[in-house]
């Protein structure tokens, strides 16, 4: 880093820190601490307002900001979880531009607005984009829930449950404390706290069907926290396929969520899946036709089988 882009950087940090001690500037940008007095005479001589505290260290003078460039809330928001984005997705060349830039935006904020925009994107994740288009009423229900979340009120709605009870119905209504939201293969995942189950469960908004926001209020666990979540595993049936030579690398790149493993070998690629009930898989492997076979449990042979069976019939 030469001097000019460092100093900039200097500003940034005393913009985005109350007080910083010259030995940890000289730590970040990885110089001396002999350096760091020069370019703060440096900065002091250009008509920076930097001040020094004799033991605590530099500060930049109330309402100094560098750039005159304001923020909303929202706005900040929007380009924070792009720079999240990127450094979670792309190379580590454009990993470290994200880290500075989310930096940059950072210390730009006055204190109101980076809280705000801290808190927001405390409650929302990507984790894997996916190539689903998402739908205008999902697009709506993500402001609802996002809304919801930061006021801290309860919400209601009809869900389309995977499969159906034992009567056949597969809508279910519940009521729900929204915790987060997860975006994951092309979906909008809500994590909450589902009244009905008295626990935390995870719907997707695709799923759901008039939602609505209560009146009803209430409070985030002190000990939840959606960057560090993790639902429990309870995917307990293992799967083992095998696909032929000829589409093992489009199998391979389709990023299957429950595959945990796989290994080429001389009849093709054999791969190995964690599931919570044979559903979950069933459709991925018939997709795939005759180039895919099931290999274990016996049962989801059984299964896809059968389902071969009635297609073979409907044609």
């Amino acid at each position: 880093m030469n001097k000019t882009d460092r100093m900039l950087a200097i500003v940034l940090e005393l913009q985005q820190r109350k007080v910083v001690r010259a030995e940890d500037l000289a730590s970040i940008f990885e110089t001396s601490v002999r350096t760091i007095y020069r370019d703060i005479q440096a900065l002091s001589e250009a008509g920076v307002p930097v001040m020094g505290a004799p033991g605590q260290g530099y500060s930049l003078m109330a309402g100094y900001f560098l750039p005159p460039v304001m923020f909303t809330a929202e706005e900040a928001v929007a380009l924070l979880i792009g720079t999240d984005f990127i450094e979670q997705r792309f190379d580590k060349g454009y990993g470290l531009k994200a880290q500075a830039s989310r930096k940059k935006i950072e210390s730009i904020l006055p204190e109101p607005v980076r809280a705000d925009a801290s808190r927001v994107r405390k409650t929302m994740r990507l984790i894997t984009p996916g190539n689903k288009t998402t739908s205008e009423e999902e697009k709506d229900y993500v402001e609802v829930v996002r809304r919801a979340i930061l006021e801290g009120r309860k919400i209601e709605f009809y869900y389309m449950k995977k499969m159906p009870d034992s009567q056949g119905d597969r809508k279910s209504f519940r009521s729900a404390a929204p915790y987060g939201l997860a975006f994951l293969q092309g979906l909008w995942t809500l994590v909450a706290r589902c009244d009905l189950r008295q626990g935390i469960r995870h719907f997707r908004l695709s799923r759901m069907k008039d939602l609505t926001v209560l009146d009803k209020r209430f409070e985030m666990p002190p000990d939840f926290n959606l960057e560090d979540y993790r639902p429990p595993d309870d995917r307990n049936l293992r799967v083992r396929v095998l696909a032929s030579p000829d589409i093992a690398d489009r199998v391979k790149e389709s990023g299957n969520y429950y595959m945990e493993t796989f290994e080429e070998c001389e009849d093709g690629l054999l791969m190995s899946f964690r599931v919570r009930r044979p559903e979950e898989i069933m459709q991925w492997v018939l997709g795939w036709g005759s180039n895919v076979v099931v290999l274990e449990p016996e049962s989801l042979r059984d299964r896809i089988r059968d389902e071969a069976e009635k297609i073979l019939k409907r044609y």
